[in-house]
């Protein structure tokens, strides 16, 4: 018996990187879990994989294509998610995101737009979906994925540092609104990690990033899925409307 079991859990980009990691955390502590990813075809075969990777049966998680920027989709995707959990929610990861990285001066509106409804309205349209089944049964976990560029902002993500600080801003507003009926809301803020993300930067600048950390090293996606567990399990109930910077000291 894990600590999540009998949970039922919704994250969204979890076919790769932390949100993977994350949808295994849960996984190897009991939840049902339906991974949302852009498309249907990668998070079935992820959510497959993470069946077997688990051991666990395979009704125990599912994949769904949901494109969260789009508030209708985003809708229809909670609701196939909910026919099956039996309108129970227990606990929602918002993880999904997009960078497009620029100078503030070259920064086409586009790229502005599109992280902006990506990484921050997507956040808003998934947490309005799953506040409605969260209040029927008074209680909830809804954990945020923000980032340190949110906190302490970058050069070239100007988009990027303005829609994770959105999500804390919204984080903790929201919290104060869900706090009465025992629903947790809580953001986690990454520093760098080992992704597809940091994966294509050149090994030198890798070098460089590490000399700013002073754990001296760029974290795994696990870190990051065990500080996720942390607050969407038991232990955290009474914590909310805080931000869990796990950036080996980056942000300090």
């Amino acid at each position: 018996m894990g600590i999540l079991s009998g949970q039922n859990a919704i994250v969204t980009g979890g076919t790769r990187g932390i949100g993977r990691a994350i949808v295994k955390a849960f996984l190897n502590e009991g939840a049902r879990v339906a991974l949302f990813g852009t498309r249907l075809e990668s998070a079935q075969a992820a959510a497959a994989e993470l069946a077997t990777e688990c051991g666990v049966a395979p009704e125990m998680v599912a994949g769904y294509a949901c494109d969260i920027k789009d508030t209708t989709a985003v809708q229809a995707a909670f609701d196939a998610v909910l026919a099956t959990f039996e309108n129970k929610l227990d606990i929602l990861v918002n993880n999904a995101g997009i960078t497009k990285d620029n100078l503030i001066m070259r920064l086409p509106e586009a790229d502005w737009d599109a992280v902006i409804d990506t990484d921050l309205k997507g956040v808003y349209n998934c947490i309005r979906a799953a506040v409605r089944p969260m209040l029927k049964t008074r209680g909830g976990h809804i954990v945020n994925i923000s980032s340190i560029v949110g906190v302490m902002g970058n050069a070239g993500q100007a988009n990027y540092a303005a829609a994770k600080a959105g999500v804390i801003g919204m984080t903790k507003a929201v919290a104060r609104e869900l706090a009465s009926r025992s629903i947790t809301v809580n953001a986690v803020a990454p520093g760098f990690v080992e992704t597809a993300m940091t994966d294509v930067l050149p090994e030198a600048l890798k070098e460089k990033l590490k000399t700013q950390i002073p754990l001296g090293r760029i974290a795994q996606p696990e870190e990051i899925a065990s500080a996720v567990l942390f607050l969407a399990s038991p232990a955290a109930a009474y914590i909310t409307g805080q931000v869990l910077s796990v950036d080996g000291g980056m942000a300090m």
